[in-house]
């Protein structure tokens, strides 16, 4: 149990989704399981890791699994099981960290998608190696301001399935290494402003750097949902409506 609780603790340090699983009904009760997800998916995907036991293999992989759908929604809940002939009543308790935004690029698009993201509860950071843009003067609403190159800024954060991860510059400098640290992450979403012909490119770039199909194909791109917007603001508007379409999406799959 002492390994469950310095593995939780570290966790809610790190800020890092995460789920504990214990037994309120059964012939054990007060056991607990941890489960978390891997910061960096493996090939197949993103993995899980769990501490502890409640008692049986056939019950913890049965609480593993009810407990990833309650990772996926973020909720706590609570399920019965019936598991080799023992009736199991299980509270299932989920850590989420705060959802970020991290907009790469301080271009128009972003004024009003920080003003969005802030009212849906988003922390937001803004990343811009270009001072002259990346100002106080027009990102006074931004959580954090960032002058730095978009790459370099995101290899000291925390980047994980709360992180939604935005880039709006239209400058493959900028753009393209930011997307490649965003897709070796597991990040809640990834999306990248330009048109068709524009991201055809960029596919051409990261396949280059080595990414590969799957990690691109995680890319939203032409961003947004197709609102017809023209205006910054309204294309802020279709890029934080996608934001919330996959993270609620999601949170329904399981």
């Amino acid at each position: 149990m002492a390994e469950l609780f310095d593995a939780l603790a570290q966790a809610i340090r790190q800020d890092e989704l995460c789920a504990v699983v214990t037994t309120l009904g059964g012939p054990e009760i007060g056991s607990k399981l941890l489960v978390q997800r891997a910061n960096t998916p493996d090939e197949c995907g993103s993995a899980l890791n769990s501490v502890g036991t409640l008692g049986s293999p056939a019950l913890d992989q049965a609480a593993i699994a009810h407990a990833e759908a309650a990772l996926e929604a973020r909720k706590p809940t609570r399920v019965s099981l019936s598991i080799e002939a023992s009736d199991w009543d299980l509270l299932i308790d989920v850590h989420a960290p705060q959802e970020v935004l991290v907009i790469v690029g301080a271009v128009h698009i972003a004024i009003p998608l920080v003003t969005f993201a802030r009212e849906l509860g988003l922390r937001t950071v803004v990343v811009d190696a270009r001072t002259i843009f990346a100002t106080q003067d027009r990102f006074g609403h931004v959580d954090e301001l960032i002058q730095s190159w978009p790459e370099d800024a995101l290899r000291e954060m925390t980047l994980n399935e709360s992180t939604y991860v935005v880039t709006l510059t239209h400058d493959e400098k900028l753009d393209t290494p930011a997307l490649i640290c965003a897709l070796n992450h597991s990040v809640g979403y990834v999306g990248a402003l330009g048109s068709r012909r524009t991201h055809a490119k960029r596919v051409t770039a990261l396949q280059a750097a080595g990414v590969s199909e799957e990690q691109i194909a995680r890319i939203h791109a032409p961003i947004g949902l197709d609102l017809g917007a023209r205006s910054p603001g309204e294309i802020a508007l279709s890029i934080i409506a996608e934001i919330m379409q996959v993270r609620n999406r999601k949170g329904e799959s399981k």
